[in-house]
């Protein structure tokens, strides 16, 4: 399956060209293909809070490129880069709250500075480091959607059809996606029928950006209103739901993007089995429960306008980008590091204790 992925592979969304970072800018597709280029750590933040890239890995590994353009701003500057790039560290870490890969890509960069020797030169290291993150997401997300590809076929060998939210795949990742890549694997492996990719308002990445990478590939998609939800799964013969996750706590709640709560609560009463997808980078220790998780609040124009358009009357608006998934809703959660049915503290503690299957 590694191969056929490889070989099927069309999207990307980060490049790293010449000491440039390049991002796909996702506000403007599918009617839109442009790539913006990035020189400094401040560019790169308002980058990923104007959701130029989005998607938990995407945002760390654009980030820990970030950080590395910072260095070499300061270390040009001449004095103590180290402890001027922390500004830059925190204006990184603040561009989203709700997404853990961030706070890791940049402590795992901060790190690779603490352990540099006297002869190494920093900004080598530190694009080895970038370049590193960048690529182990990629070989996360082959070996998730062979790992995920399993659970499917164990439930049932003769194709299915699936269900999706918001965009898991090549656009929010460094590779082939999360949730995305176990629906791209089922679909080299006869096991797909469709999969029914909810809009996901208010950004509709799952009309904009979900159904515009699948259908590129090829792979049986139907773009479908949140609210029709329930409905399919008693009506359409939903097997999964497969969705991916930002953060991930010690007890096994995940924080998705917003109605990821309600797939998993009406998944439970109609029988359909829920999977999240996402690399052992979204799993947080340190936060026992979901209630732990700040959840990201955006501007009320999200929710008032399209397209920069108002269609909506004016009054106050609600609009949490993140809600959070209890893990007495979730059949498997999915990593590189393996796979976990039925989550609680305890399997979570021993899956963070083995070594990554790549």
């Amino acid at each position: 399956m590694r191969e056929r992925l490889l070989a099927a592979e069309k999207v990307k969304a980060i490049e790293w060209v010449d000491g440039t970072l390049r991002l796909l800018d996702q506000r403007v597709l599918p009617l839109e293909e442009s790539w913006l280029s990035y020189r400094t750590a401040y560019d790169v933040a308002a980058a990923i809070k104007q959701m130029v890239v989005r998607g938990a890995p995407a945002i760390g590994i654009a980030a820990a490129y970030g950080l590395l353009l910072g260095a070499r701003e300061r270390i040009a500057a001449g004095g103590d880069w180290r402890a001027r790039l922390e500004a830059d560290f925190e204006v990184l870490a603040n561009a989203r709250p709700t997404a853990v890969n961030l706070i890791w890509a940049l402590n795992r960069m901060r790190e690779r500075i603490a352990r540099l020797k006297p002869e190494e030169e920093p900004l080598q290291a530190l694009e080895s480091e970038a370049i590193a993150i960048h690529q182990s997401d990629r070989e996360a997300n082959l070996t998730m959607a062979q790992l995920g590809l399993e659970l499917i076929r164990k439930r049932q060998s003769a194709a299915q059809n699936l269900m999706t939210h918001c965009n898991t795949g090549a656009l929010a990742t460094g590779g082939f996606g999360t949730a995305l890549g176990v629906i791209r694997a089922a679909s080299l492996d006869g096991l797909l029928k469709t999969v029914y990719a909810g809009e996901t308002r208010p950004w509709l990445q799952g009309g904009r950006l979900t159904s515009w990478e699948l259908h590129n590939e090829g792979v049986n998609v139907a773009l479908v209103a949140d609210s029709s939800a329930a409905h399919l799964m008693k009506h359409a013969g939903i097997t999964w739901v497969i969705v991916g996750a930002d953060r991930i706590t010690a007890n096994g709640d995940i924080a998705n993007k917003i109605g990821t709560y309600q797939l998993a609560v009406n998944a439970m009463h109609h029988g359909v089995r829920f999977m999240v997808v996402a690399p052992s980078s979204s799993i947080d220790l340190s936060m026992e429960n979901g209630d732990d998780i700040p959840i990201e609040e955006r501007p009320s124009s999200e929710l008032l306008e399209v397209a920069g358009h108002r269609v909506a009357a004016d009054v106050p608006v609600c609009n949490p980008v993140f809600d959070v998934t209890p893990a007495d809703l979730i059949d498997a959660i999915v990593t590189e590091r393996g796979v976990i049915e039925r989550p609680d503290a305890a399997k979570m503690a021993a899956l963070m204790s083995r070594k990554r299957l790549h």
